[in-house]
């Protein structure tokens, strides 16, 4: 070889040499954090559910490396059977296994009560951390932070629960507990750790960045300077690339029910951050992916064992009963229905009212079975009467379509009534054309009520609701369902336009505009759902019809005319 070959071969290799290096200090130098939140007990792969915890751990293990953190922002704990019929113990122990270094309660980690979670606290082998979440003595009920030594460099990792648990568990749940405002927490933190000399500083926060609440994860960027990463849940927020907020605070967050698995790259030069950035590994790049053998050996050892009495039939549907989160929350759904009627009958109350974010799952048609009805009401909670004027109905049912017509949990499932939102007039003074049992309301007239315990004491905001005397309690609402289910036979609930969404000056008139010919098979609530009128409306039209069951061919009956 030539001495200039030889040169040549030289000078490459030395440049491969120096790439290599300079590949291996980058490498060197990068911190990841892989994150997770409002995982809401997803913990099996499942079309709507995410890939769960199994394909998870395989991508975490991938992505892990020798320098990084795994961190989850909440609602971890809670809203799925797996999760709910041992309180969330099923969900701890893989949580272990997957060897996360730290947790934020969401408000949904609350469901089983504050001593339940800090039982969870206290079997987790990484820290349940909540820096707001104090005691009546302004005491802290969970570690504040913690500081974990990465590669060399020292993070800062401090908890934020969002202050809305207060409503959005059940108040007894947290009745103990006060939430200090955000804002004011990460600055003391911040304040603390800087003087403990962290080189990083992370807020693992349930605050989400929804325009509809007060304290919000931007907020706090905005209002505190120092926080270099917010690992973000509660508002469901896919960020794909993180949110460049104030005070150079990166936001990340990955959606909901374990769909994504988030990666925050940190780069470190000389101790200090350089720069920042954030990506998502999305569930539909996994389908090649092979669950973790160890987990998904764990998940379904638990799951076996649960299997028996979820198996129970309890019920049959003709149709799909519909809890889809983006229609229980905006609309009235057939399964809200359902579950109104159920509550209103089984108390033999006048009117019922539950809230949709209370609605947690859709049941497909054909048999029910006890875990389909777990799943769809997991919270425990009970049916509670109360006596209510129309007047305070009105407030009532005006704090549940409030937030129209953006998707609330406060929104309301009605049975015994009807009643229309105009969203065009503000908040408090859009419900109009409320009618009960198909007669007008009258504010000063006296109903007897049935919900929920979780609203009865004030949750989604149903402060007026909370006020009034409880004049009886009855069994969980699953209870009441199964029950009901048992009894029923084959069901086919339907959508009955017992909320409407119309002008104020829009309302139908009051009677004779317009004939109707039976038709063969018709039924009064047939045609009354056709004509966006309740039967009992129908019969108050037509004197003549004797027997609500009773209906004839070729007969001519009155509708209610619109203006």
């Amino acid at each position: 070889m030539s001495r200039k070959k030889v040169i040549s071969c030289l000078s490459m290799t030395g440049i491969l040499l120096v790439a290599w290096g300079a590949d291996a200090k980058a490498e060197e130098d990068m911190i990841r954090i892989l994150h997770t939140n409002d995982s809401h007990g997803r913990a099996f792969e499942g079309e709507f559910d995410g890939m769960g915890f199994a394909k998870l751990a395989t991508l975490i293990e991938e992505n892990r490396g020798e320098h990084s953190l795994l961190l989850d922002a909440g609602d971890t704990f809670h809203g799925t059977t797996f999760a709910s019929l041992e309180q969330g113990e099923t969900i701890v122990q893989a949580l272990n296994l997957l060897e996360y270094d730290a947790l934020v309660p969401g408000n949904h980690d609350f469901n089983y009560g504050l001593e339940r979670l800090k039982e969870l606290s206290d079997t987790a082998e990484f820290p349940v951390i909540g820096a707001n979440v104090l005691d009546d003595a302004g005491e802290t009920m969970f570690d504040p932070y913690v500081i974990e030594e990465v590669d060399g460099v020292s993070i800062g990792i401090f908890g934020l629960a969002t202050p809305e648990t207060s409503f959005k568990t059940h108040p007894n749940n947290v009745r103990d507990v006060t939430f200090e405002e955000p804002s004011i927490t990460a600055q003391r933190m911040v304040d603390q750790l800087q003087e403990e000399n962290v080189d990083i500083i992370i807020a693992l926060a349930h605050l989400g960045i929804d325009e509809s609440s007060v304290d919000t994860s931007e907020k706090v960027a905005a209002d505190v300077e120092g926080i270099d990463v917010i690992i973000d849940g509660h508002s469901h927020s896919e960020l794909e690339n993180g949110l460049d907020a104030e005070n150079n605070t990166l936001i990340a967050s990955t959606g909901e029910y374990v769909q994504n698995l988030g990666i925050v790259e940190l780069v470190i030069e000389d101790g200090h951050l350089k720069d920042k950035s954030a990506r998502l590994i999305h569930m539909d790049e996994t389908e090649e992916t092979e669950p973790d053998a160890e987990v998904e050996s764990l998940l379904n050892e638990l799951e076996e064992a649960q299997q028996e009495i979820l198996a129970e039939p309890v019920g049959q549907t003709a149709v799909e009963l519909n809890g889809d989160r983006e229609k229980v929350r905006v609309e009235e759904t057939n399964l809200g229905n359902l579950i109104a009627d159920v509550l209103r009958e089984s108390t033999d109350a006048d009117i019922a009212l539950t809230n949709g974010g209370g609605i947690r799952a859709s049941i497909a048609a054909g048999e029910i079975t006890t875990g389909d009805v777990v799943e769809v009401s997991p919270f425990g909670n009970f049916g509670v009467t109360k006596e209510v004027t129309g007047a305070e109905l009105l407030e009532i049912l005006e704090n549940g379509v409030k937030a129209y017509p953006e998707p609330s949990g406060g929104f309301p499932q009605i049975s015994g009534f009807s009643f229309s939102i105009d969203p065009d007039q503000n908040p408090g003074s859009r419900v109009h054309s409320v009618n009960i049992d198909g007669e007008p309301l009258q504010e000063t007239q006296t109903y007897l009520l049935a919900t929920n315990d979780f609203l009865a004491s004030g949750g989604d905001e149903y402060e007026s609701l909370a006020e009034l005397p409880i004049v009886n309690e009855f069994n969980a609402l699953d209870e009441l369902l199964m029950d009901y289910l048992k009894g029923a036979g084959e069901i086919s609930p339907q959508v009955e336009s017992r909320i409407q969404v119309a002008e104020a000056d829009e309302e139908p008139s009051d009677h004779t505009e317009a004939e109707y010919t039976i038709q063969s098979g018709d039924t009064l609530f047939e045609i009354g759902l056709r004509s966006n009128v309740q039967w009992t409306t129908l019969i108050e039209l037509n004197p003549s019809i004797l027997d609500e069951d009773l209906i004839y061919a070729g007969e001519t009956i009155h509708l209610p005319g619109q203006k």
